[in-house]
């Protein structure tokens, strides 16, 4: 357990609570975690290394509460938690191998249609001097593949597909098909239409993503070439 300072200003006032940053990164990532778990100190502080605490009316004023539990939480939800450079490099260092394993599984040469090992994988990306991210592979891989494919012939399993995406959430939606567009179209209705070139490998993810901003209301259609 690594205990860090979470902290949110609130107008002119700051606020700042003690946590566990596996468990605080969790809740923000949306996983059920008890408040209880991760709060190192059942206080909420204006200044945690002096050791000053928020009065109720500051609370109030802020968070519109003095419950601690709801004032911790809004803190981690929308404040920054301070994330130790070791936490940093493990986290970089998992999404590198997610990311090689990615590529290993969905990455062929094209030359020969078979795919490469995660060894060549590592030093390709290593040659090319690739700066991995830890935002989601989705988010770097279109970089990631132009940059690797300077170094080894590489081409991306992929599917073609139509996506017609409601009116009502095309503006929820539009930030998750933008990666893969190919061609857009805005119907007469306010629906739109949207032909997505996609990586097999991360289909799953993608619909899971896309079916909880438009409430599963989606229609798709592969595309066969």
């Amino acid at each position: 357990m690594t205990d860090v300072t979470a902290r949110i200003k609130v107008g002119s006032k700051h606020f700042e609570i003690l946590v566990d940053v596996d468990k605080a990164l969790a809740l923000r990532k949306g996983e059920n975690v008890s408040i209880n778990e991760i709060l190192v100190m059942d206080k909420i502080f204006t200044d945690a290394k002096k050791g000053n605490h928020a009065s109720g009316k500051e609370l109030e004023e802020a968070f519109k509460t003095q419950n601690v539990e709801e004032v911790a939480r809004q803190i981690i939800k929308r404040g920054d938690i301070e994330i130790p450079a070791e936490y940093k490099h493990k986290e970089l260092s998992d999404k590198a191998k997610q990311i090689v394993t990615f590529l290993s599984k969905n990455a062929v040469d094209p030359r020969t249609g078979r795919p490469y090992t995660p060894e060549r994988i590592e030093n390709a990306i290593k040659e090319s001097g690739i700066n991995i991210t830890n935002k989601p592979i989705d988010a770097q891989l279109k970089e990631i593949t132009e940059k690797l494919s300077r170094v080894i012939p590489l081409r991306i399993e992929t599917k073609k597909v139509k996506i017609v995406i409601p009116a009502r959430y095309t503006g929820q939606a539009y930030g998750v098909v933008q990666s893969y567009k190919e061609k857009e179209e805005w119907m007469n209705n306010g629906d739109l239409e949207i032909i997505i070139n996609i990586p097999i490998g991360l289909q799953l993810e993608f619909y899971d993503k896309l079916n909880s901003v438009t409430h599963g209301s989606v229609m798709s259609q592969e595309i066969k070439e």
